[in-house]
C-alpha cells in the first residue's frame, strides 16, 4: 500500500517551522498513543505512521530530501531511517521525550554535567512615591542557600570528590522497557545527579549549599512603576553540588500617597480651591514631587472637577530623559462658618443675579421641567 503524504500525517503543511511541526507531530501522538486506544490496532498503526512521519521531517536534511523527492528519497537505501524500527542511535525514546519530557522533569534545569541549576528567588519590596520618582540605592538582606566552604559546593568531604552513578552511568537517566516503549525516568540512586557522594562533607551533609544570610545593594531607577520586576542574575539560590546559582527578583509595589495619585507617568492631584478664586480667577501655588511648587492659573468661573495640565512635572520616563504630566483637579469649597453681614452679601447677590450666573443649575432645572410636563402628557 502507498504511503501517506507526511504532511498529511502529521496535519501539517510544508510551510511549517520546526516548532508548528513539533506542534503538529504532539497533538496526533497524543491521539493516536497506545494508551489513550488500548487494543486498537488501527490506532496503534496510526502512532507509528505518525512517528515515521516526524523522524523524518524534523530531521533538516531529511526534510529537504523528502521535500524534493518524496517517499522514494528512502526507499532503495536512499538516506535511511524510514519506518517506525528504524529510528537511528535515539529511536523512540527521543521522540517520546520530544513528547512527554515537559512532564516528566527530563535533563531541564540541568547543566551538561548533571549537577541542578538553584532555585530563583522572590523579593518583594515596598518604596515610597517619591523614591519611586527619584530612584533609590538601598540595601538588602535575604536569606539565601550558598556554596559550602568546605567542600567548594562539591557535597564531598576534604579529600574525597563525587563519584559516577553506577546505576545510571552518570547520565542522570535510566530507561525501562515496555513492550515497544522505552521509558526514561530519574535515576532513583542519584536523583538525576549523574554523580553520587561517597563520604558527604560534615558542614553541608553531602548538599553543597549553607544556608546564610547575605546583603545586596540594589539600584532602583528613577520612574519605576507598580510591578516592576528587578533581574539580579546570579544572586539566588545556590545550585545543589556546586550547581550554577538561580537569579533573584524584585518585585516592587508603590505606597499610596496623601497627596498624589499616579496614573503610568502622568500623577493627579485635587485640589480644593475658595468659591470667591473660582469665581473671580486667580493664581494659585501647588506642589511637585521635585520639591518645588508649580503656578496655576484659575480661570475665571472655574468649575468642581476641571482640570489644568502642568506639562512636565509627572514621573520620569524610564532609560529617558523626559517626563509625564501632572493634572490639577478643582474642588470648588462651600464656604461655612459666615457671618450674618457675609449671608446678606450672599443674599443680595443672589437676588440680583436671577440665574444669569448659574448656567448649569438653570440648564439643568429647564430640562427636569420639560421632563416632567411630557410624563403628564
Amino acid at each position: 500500500m502507498a504511503k501517506r503524504d507526511y504532511y498529511e500525517v502529521l496535519g501539517a503543511s510544508k510551510s511549517d517551522d520546526a516548532a508548528a511541526l513539533k506542534k503538529a507531530y504532539r497533538k496526533m501522538a497524543m491521539k493516536y498513543h497506545p494508551d489513550r486506544n488500548p487494543g486498537d490496532e488501527q490506532a496503534e498503526a496510526a502512532f507509528k505512521e505518525v512517528n515515521e512521519a516526524y523522524e523524518i521531517l524534523k530531521d533538516e536534511q531529511k526534510r529537504a530530501a523528502y521535500d524534493q523527492y518524496g517517499h522514494a528519497a528512502f526507499e532503495q537505501g536512499g538516506m535511511g531511517g524510514g519506518g517506525f524500527g528504524g529510528m537511528g542511535a535515539g529511536g523512540f525514546s527521543d521522540i517520546f521525550e520530544d513528547l512527554f519530557g515537559d512532564f516528566m522533569g527530563g535533563r531541564r534545569g540541568r547543566g551538561r554535567d548533571g549537577r541542578s541549576r538553584g532555585s530563583d528567588l522572590r523579593y518583594n519590596m515596598e518604596i515610597s512615591l517619591e523614591e519611586a520618582y527619584h530612584g533609590k540605592q538601598t540595601e538588602i538582606s535575604i536569606p539565601s542557600a550558598e556554596s559550602c566552604d568546605s567542600c567548594d559546593g562539591t557535597g564531598a568531604a576534604e579529600g574525597s570528590s563525587p563519584v559516577t552513578c553506577s546505576t545510571c552511568a552518570g547520565h542522570g537517566q535510566v530507561r525501562a522497557q515496555q513492550g515497544f516503549f522505552t521509558i526514561e525516568r530519574t535515576c532513583p540512586s542519584c536523583h538525576g545527579q549523574g554523580r553520587v557522594i561517597e563520604k558527604p562533607c560534615p558542614s553541608c551533609r553531602g548538599d553543597g549549599r549553607i544556608e546564610r544570610e547575605k546583603k545586596l545593594s540594589v539600584n532602583i531607577p528613577a520612574g519605576v512603576d507598580e510591578g516592576t520586576r528587578i533581574r539580579l542574575s546570579g544572586e539566588g539560590e545556590m545550585g545543589m553540588q556546586g550547581g550554577e546559582p538561580g537569579d533573584l527578583y524584585i518585585f516592587l509595589t508603590i505606597a499610596s500617597h496623601r497627596i498624589f495619585q499616579r496614573d503610568g507617568q502622568n500623577l493627579h492631584c485635587r485640589v480644593p480651591i475658595p468659591m470667591t478664586t473660582a469665581t473671580l480667577g486667580g493664581d494659585l501655588e501647588v506642589p511637585t514631587l521635585d520639591g518645588a511648587r508649580a503656578k496655576v492659573s484659575i480661570t475665571p468661573g472655574t468649575q468642581s472637577g476641571q482640570k489644568f495640565r502642568l506639562r512636565g512635572k509627572g514621573m520620569p520616563i524610564m532609560q529617558s530623559s523626559e517626563h509625564g504630566d501632572m493634572y490639577i483637579h478643582t474642588i470648588v469649597e462651600t464656604p461655612v462658618n459666615l457671618t450674618k453681614r457675609q449671608k446678606e452679601l450672599l443674599r443680595e447677590f443672589e437676588q440680583e443675579g436671577k440665574g444669569k450666573h448659574n448656567p448649569e443649575s438653570e440648564g439643568f432645572f429647564s430640562r427636569v421641567k420639560e421632563f416632567l410636563a411630557d410624563l403628564k402628557d
